[in-house]
């Protein structure tokens, strides 16, 4: 039984300021001379200050480090963008309460975790730039499918088994890999492959109670979403007040693969596939 890959997503951080991060354009109209070489700022550790009593020492994990550097590399690598929508989820929640029960009987539980899924499957379809890889002079658009889902493992850190050629599976088949991988990351049961070969990345952040986040992007991916939790919201349809569940979707993308109306695009498609579920 191998040991699988771990990433982690958390908050996103502003970049620091001064030239190194502006663009050429900037400081011409700024009258410096543009920086053609854009590199990373050296960085030190801060000194650490001595402990104070009664303070406890605890050793790192290997998989909290890995963890660390894959942090701190995705937010040297990517300009983090995050755009957030809010999404009526109604008729999702209407379609589960429906047929739950007919998906149990397979041995399925059938979670919002599936749907958002499903809905991410059209979106990337219609802007495969969301699927892609940043390759230095050139995008990488990638064929399959592959989403993955972020599993919280606790204290122990978080762990994203990939759910391969998503765009190929019912939402029943979706529902069954989301349970299996899930459980299985869990009781670290999942093999070295299965974390491997994402194309996106989904983090339903919202089932510890988290209304939006803007978490950080899973290398070398362009993207990944955050679905903050559904809650009932007052509303205006049509000039009425009505109460409706609502959830926040918050899509943090790399800038330099596509641009905030692409993002939003990308988002509102997924808005679209959820509010219109049948």
């Amino acid at each position: 039984q191998g040991k699988a890959k771990v990433e982690e997503l958390a908050p996103w951080e502003r970049p620091g300021d001064g030239d190194l991060f502006r663009p050429p354009e900037l400081q011409m109209m700024q009258g410096q001379s543009p920086i053609t070489n854009y590199q990373l700022p050296v960085t030190t550790r801060a000194p650490i200050a001595p402990p104070s009593v009664g303070d406890t020492t605890m050793s790192l994990s290997q998989m909290r480090k890995s963890i660390a550097e894959h942090m701190v590399r995705s937010k040297h690598t990517s300009p983090h963008v995050t755009t957030v929508f809010e999404v009526d989820m109604s008729k999702v929640t209407a379609h589960r309460e429906a047929n739950k029960a007919m998906f149990a009987r397979d041995g399925v539980n059938l979670t919002f975790t599936a749907y958002l899924i499903a809905a991410i499957v059209p979106a990337l379809k219609a802007y495969p730039m969301a699927n892609s890889v940043f390759a230095g002079d050139s995008l990488l658009l990638k064929r399959d499918i592959n989403i993955g889902m972020a599993v919280s493992l606790g204290d122990d850190g978080l762990i994203v088994p990939v759910i391969k050629r998503a765009d190929e599976k019912s939402l029943l088949a979706i529902a069954r890999d989301v349970n299996d991988l899930a459980n299985r990351a869990r009781s670290k049961q999942l093999k070295p492959d299965e974390t491997q070969g994402g194309t996106f990345t989904l983090t339903n952040h919202g089932i510890s109670g988290s209304l939006f986040a803007t978490p950080i992007i899973n290398q070398p991916q362009c993207g990944i979403l955050g679905a903050g939790a559904i809650q009932k919201r007052v509303v205006v349809i049509n000039d009425a007040i009505a109460i409706r569940p609502m959830m926040y979707l918050s899509f943090a993308f790399d800038h330099r693969i596509l641009d905030g109306a692409t993002a939003d695009y990308f988002v509102a498609k997924i808005k679209e596939v959820l509010e219109g579920w049948s």
